[in-house]
């Protein structure tokens, strides 16, 4: 796969009963508002950020290294991680879908 051109952000979380996932708060999943998200099972999907950001919490660098390495080295994004999304950044990029 060619990577990407541009950088992503990414949040990163850990979950009890899923284990650490990537949140993308700007690439839209669909039109109902679900941003897109990636775990090393399951891989792509489109997740609720308010749920997921509710019932999580940030993942440590230690946890989340590999999957971030998958994603730049496997899938071929270029990341980087930020803490939160700015959410006008996120409606303006729901609006544009």
């Amino acid at each position: 796969m060619e990577k990407d051109k541009h950088i992503t952000e990414v949040v990163f979380r850990f979950d009890k009963e899923y284990g650490v996932y990537a949140l993308f708060p700007y690439s839209i999943h669909n039109r109902s508002g679900l941003v897109d998200s990636y775990a090393h099972v399951g891989q792509h999907s489109g997740a609720d950020y308010n749920h997921c950001i509710a019932t999580s919490r940030p993942a440590k660098l230690e946890e989340y290294v590999d999957l971030f390495n998958e994603l730049e080295k496997s899938v071929g994004y270029k990341l980087t991680t930020i803490k939160k999304r700015n959410y006008n950044k996120y409606l303006n990029a729901l609006k544009n879908i």
